[in-house]
């Protein structure tokens, strides 16, 4: 006997519900139909009911039953991401509505790799604070590899970073900002401060404190190491944190690549050195990036508007 198809989307949308979504996103995260029950503060038969209507409603197993957890199928996958999504949008709407019925102006999400929140992003920040006080900003600051993940996720609203995959090119839009000069940094007193001219060979017998793999000063870092010959490193910390690294290259003779916007401050101030090797080229530059065929809300575009004016 042939399989039943599947139900018509409006079918679908009148069965999901949104409890529905809330033990596929609990169950997601936990892998377990006990702990999702207990988060939910159901009984286990309860979601187990709930599960089993879900995937009478969509009519496909969404999980493997394992002796000790479950496994989503493909399908499942798919359903786990849509309900995180959907959880997180509605999130979103009810916090926006209260705010808006408490007479405020909303919430706006913003990612930013560490570099452009520097000066860019905060100058930005103040201007768009200046046309909507009451609008709550949250910021966060991480490489634009895991941004983009957050951005498809609909977790930020909009991010200021660069596109890191190919297919980011067809599911974001990008507009290019700024390129990024880089310094390398180092506690004051470094002996290599001492030394007349430097070249890219004399820093290879350092250790460094770089950022994580995939991100655009790593990539330029490694291409920078890779054509002054040099082998290896001597000794290496991955961080993204600026903060982590401050406190390394003060209390150490380790250096490190940063971008000029980030560390040039705390040359100024005494706190590192810039030391004067030769870096050839900046970073490709970074942008503003959002999701492809949205309309942006009103704090979007001001607060895009105000990131354009920060480079000027």
């Amino acid at each position: 006997m042939a399989r039943q198809t599947a139900s018509a989307p409006s079918a679908v949308l009148a069965k999901l519900r949104f409890r529905h979504l809330q033990l596929l996103d609990v169950l997601g995260r936990s892998r377990n139909l006990r702990i999702a029950a207990e988060q939910l503060h159901i009984t286990q038969p309860a979601a187990t009911k709930i599960l089993s209507d879900i995937e009478d409603t969509l009519q496909a197993r969404l999980f493997d039953r394992l002796p000790r957890d479950m496994r989503p199928t493909e399908l499942g996958e798919f359903a786990l991401r849509y309900a995180s999504t959907a959880l997180a949008e509605l999130g979103k709407f009810v916090s926006e509505l209260e705010a808006l019925r408490a007479g405020g102006h909303g919430h706006l999400t913003v990612g930013a790799i560490s570099a452009s929140a520097a000066q860019v992003v905060t100058t930005a920040i103040r201007e768009i604070l200046q046309q909507r006080p009451r609008l709550v900003v949250k910021l966060i600051e991480q490489s634009s590899d895991q941004l983009a993940v957050w951005l498809e996720d609909r977790k930020l609203d909009i991010m200021v970073g660069r596109l890191t995959e190919p297919r980011h090119q067809a599911i974001f839009d990008f507009e290019a900002l700024s390129p990024e000069p880089v310094w390398v940094v180092c506690r004051p007193g470094h002996p290599l401060l001492d030394r007349p001219r430097l070249e890219i060979a004399d820093i290879g017998a350092w250790p460094w404190i770089l950022y994580p793999q995939l991100t655009a000063i790593r990539q330029l870092f490694d291409e920078t190491i890779a054509a002054a010959g040099i082998q290896g490193l001597v000794g290496m910390v991955e961080t993204p944190s600026i903060f982590s690294t401050l406190e390394l290259l003060q209390a150490t003779d380790m250096l490190s690549l940063q971008p000029r916007a980030v560390v040039e401050r705390f040359v100024a101030e005494g706190m590192l050195a810039q030391v004067p090797v030769p870096i050839r080229r900046a970073m490709s530059s970074y942008g503003i990036v959002t999701r492809k065929n949205e309309l942006p809300s009103e704090a979007m575009l001001q607060f895009m508007a105000a990131l354009r004016a920060a480079v000027r």
